[in-house]
């Protein structure tokens, strides 16, 4: 088999150039939107004590080594998250960020292990305002690249029209025909057995392990997400309580929480919060997360005890990561994420 050209040789750097001068126009007015919006910029450390605590995101560690060589790891961020939040605590009101953050093992059509992630805070701002800000800037970047509509395979979206806001039960129950919320407790934990019997019933494998979050998300990726965003994009809210790590409980119904996903073409392209600021569930929610990580991968990462103690001075706020890369996709007509990425990762290392 022939090894398809590196990404430097002019042939090739020839075909992706078209969607580089996309991305460009895009970034320049993604920062002239929140420039506008009286944002401040902020830049991020990608070194951290914990990258994350997310039990399905894989990280990259390194080892740092102190004045008197003493040596202690520190990992590459998978969000900016941590960081932005501190921030927040330490006063500031409107910030984002646009910088590179890494995950291990994710790489595809759609995902790549160091990719581009945009990410905005605004304290005092309920998350119904950040889902206001993610459809104007998915119409602000289709602006920039001259994109009348986005297009992810045979799928496509009016970036322009105001997207469809649907909760997380009614699109379980329009596309999968489950009623979700029967699978809950009045507290918010999932019930895998009568999850399990509705997967069973909608064909798809279950394991004698699996847990409720196990088969939402089985669910969810094989009925509802490709489903969301065609026409129009779609602002998937409130999400069951145990599937917002970062999230706090809506007050109304604290089954449900105050999380949305913004999808396009079928494509996730956006994740926001009503940030959660009580530092002790915080803290038992990253437990449960490392403890599900243990389980399921044989290893656990630390648990960054400063951004528990900042969460006590952190304002109530709403915070958004969007996926930059997937975004000039999806504004491009690319086919693969390593058609966006100026300098894209090597698939494996190589030696002269």
């Amino acid at each position: 088999m022939i090894e398809p050209s590196p990404w430097w040789t002019p042939h090739a750097h020839a075909d992706r150039r078209g969607f580089l001068r996309q991305r460009a126009a895009i970034v320049t007015a993604l920062r002239g939107w929140f420039a506008r919006a009286d944002f401040i910029e902020v830049d991020t450390a990608a070194l951290q004590v914990s990258p994350g605590n997310e039990a399905h995101i894989s990280a990259f560690s390194t080892e740092i080594f102190g004045a008197d060589q003493q040596k202690s790891r520190l990992y590459l961020h998978s969000s900016p998250e941590f960081a932005c939040k501190k921030l927040l605590a330490a006063g500031e009101t409107r910030l984002f960020t646009l910088g590179h953050v890494f995950r291990n093992g994710e790489r595809g059509p759609l995902h790549h292990p160091e990719f581009a992630m945009l990410e905005w805070y605004r304290a005092g701002a309920g998350y119904e305002l950040a889902m206001d800000d993610c459809a104007a800037l998915m119409a602000t970047a289709a602006r920039a690249a001259g994109a009348r509509r986005l297009v992810w395979r045979e799928a496509h979206c009016d970036p322009l029209a105001s997207p469809e806001k649907l909760s997380v039960a009614r699109a379980f129950a329009r596309h999968a025909g489950v009623d979700l919320a029967a699978t809950l407790s009045p507290e918010g934990m999932g019930e895998a057995a009568p999850l399990a019997a509705e997967a069973r019933r909608l064909g798809l494998r279950v394991a004698a392990d699996d847990t409720w979050s196990d088969l939402f998300s089985k669910i969810l990726s094989a009925f509802v997400e490709p489903r969301l965003g065609h026409g129009r994009a779609t602002l998937l809210h409130d999400y069951p309580a145990g599937e917002a790590a970062l999230a706090r409980r809506k007050r109304d119904d604290p089954r449900f929480s105050e999380r949305f996903e913004l999808y396009a073409c079928g494509v996730e392209l956006a994740n926001g919060f009503g940030e959660l600021t009580d530092a002790a569930e915080q803290r038992r929610r990253f437990e449960a997360e490392e403890d599900e990580r243990a389980r399921v991968y044989g290893r656990r990462y630390p648990i960054d005890g400063e951004f528990l103690a900042a969460l006590a001075l952190m304002p109530e706020a709403s915070g958004v990561a969007l996926g930059l890369d997937r975004l000039v996709m999806l504004c491009a007509g690319a086919r693969h994420i390593e058609q966006v990425i100026w300098t894209p990762v090597a698939a494996r290392g190589t030696q002269a």
